[in-house]
């Protein structure tokens, strides 16, 4: 049962506004003025308040203050009289939900005081998401510093509609970000696309994202809306967007300034309201010097860019992450794993990590599987790690790229033969999509 404060100091009127209360289910707890009311409200925050504004010895602005000071959240109605109706304009400005003239009209009143009752319900419990979210955001990307600006940046840009470019190396998390921006927005009921572009061959790029009309080309049997229509009133995620070839930057800028597609083989338009976040692993600014990325689509994607710092900038991150995989893996094998060694974090902390916490999470996986204590010891991650590898990626001895494709080559020829060869269950360990590992055992020539 709602409880509502009444404060007045006219005792009819809140004889009469406490009987139609509560014959409409609210609970109401009177006051005659300002300073019992504080009394009651500091004891036990009411739901609402129904507040007068000229009251003996302290008056409804002065105990308003009070409330808010109190319980900043609790709606407060005004009742007033006619020559007061000034004040409580005033009032509204500085966060009355609303006010009415004495006497109340009482079905108004009584549809009101619901409607306050409502938006502070679903206030509270779009703060109660929003805490939750920032939380999962924290279990997803880390508790550092590091993380915590990045974590504002998101919560930041999530409600407006700027376009969003997340900047990253492989294994930052760029996907999560993306999912939250969207899960914060007032998009968050519509659809989330995600398109790694490059999934798909070239050729097929432009005809994915707008769609195709039947008889577009050989093929074509019947219509097939692209990934843009289908996040109508949604988020697209581009992922991998350094890989978006010169031809469908151009198509891409189109359909941001003119908020159209044209699907291919059509002869009509139609009209998107998407939003845009794009990913990617490079420093897009430094594509667009190079004359690889189209300047005007890099100004209309970028309104508002994300820089994820990767894992080693980030040491505050490994042990929380390091122990999180842990658990994860003893849970997924059945076993009781307790702790990692002191030598063991350690030794996580010092490496480069050019796979960032995807990498992490195979050494700890890994670490989990070969154990055969109850704590990870600092010679199990460094042989899991490779020591000789470790060594040329602290030194420096190999560019970074060199080092992703080396970690790349072994987690896929390591998760082959723990699958004995099945592709598929490959894929899923890795966590990659079927068509990226047939593609990435291809590049390296994996036998």
């Amino acid at each position: 049962m709602d409880r509502v404060l009444l404060v007045d100091d006219e005792k009819d009127l809140r004889g009469i506004v406490s009987e139609v209360l509560g014959d409409e289910g609210f609970s109401v707890v009177e006051a005659e003025d300002g300073l019992q009311a504080i009394t009651l409200f500091r004891k036990e925050p009411p739901d609402a308040v129904l507040l007068d504004l000229q009251m003996p010895r302290m008056n409804g602005v002065d105990a308003m203050r009070e409330f808010r000071r109190i319980a900043p959240d609790v709606p407060i109605i005004i009742l007033t009289a006619h020559g007061d109706i000034p004040t409580a304009v005033e009032a509204m400005k500085n966060g009355v939900y609303d006010f009415m003239v004495k006497p109340p009209d009482f079905s108004r009143l009584v549809i009101t005081l619901r409607r306050a009752l409502e938006t502070r319900r679903l206030s509270k419990e779009i703060e109660r998401a929003q805490n939750a979210l920032k939380s999962s955001l924290e279990h997803q990307l880390g508790r550092g510093e590091a993380m915590k600006a990045v974590i504002r940046q998101i919560e930041q840009v999530a409600g407006t509609q700027f376009s969003v470019i997340i900047q990253g190396e492989t294994g930052t998390g760029k996907s999560v970000v993306a999912e939250a921006v969207h899960s914060l927005s007032g998009r968050s009921g519509k659809p989330f696309v995600s398109v790694d572009i490059g999934l798909i061959p070239d050729l097929l790029v432009e005809s994915e994202l707008f769609g195709y009309k039947k008889g577009a080309f050989t093929g074509a049997e019947k219509d097939k809306p692209g990934y843009f229509e289908a996040a109508q009133g949604g988020t697209i995620f581009l992922d991998e967007l350094e890989n978006m070839s010169p031809h469908v930057q151009a198509k891409l800028l189109s359909v941001i300034e003119k908020k159209k597609i044209y699907p291919l083989g059509g002869t009509s338009e139609l009209d998107v309201d998407t939003r845009i976040i794009a990913a990617t692993n490079k420093d897009i600014r430094d594509a667009v010097e190079k004359k690889e990325f189209r300047e005007d689509l890099y100004y209309r994607l970028g309104e508002f860019i994300i820089c994820l710092p990767p894992l080693r900038e980030r040491a505050d991150d490994i042990p929380f992450f390091a122990r999180k995989f842990l658990f994860d893996a003893s849970s997924e094998l059945n076993k009781q794993i307790r702790e990692i060694s002191a030598d063991a974090l350690a030794s996580l902390a010092k490496y480069t990590w050019p796979g960032n916490l995807r990498e992490l999470k195979n050494v700890m996986r890994r670490a989990a599987l070969h154990t055969e204590t109850d704590v990870i010891e600092r010679e199990c991650v460094e042989s899991l790690m490779g020591q000789r590898g470790r060594d040329r990626y602290m030194y420096g001895d190999i560019s970074l790229k060199e080092a992703v494709k080396d970690l790349e080559k072994k987690m896929i020829v390591e998760a082959l033969a723990r699958t004995e060869g099945n592709k598929t269950k490959a894929a899923e360990m890795l966590e990659m999509s079927y068509a990226t590992l047939f593609a990435k055992i291809k590049e390296f020539g994996i036998k």
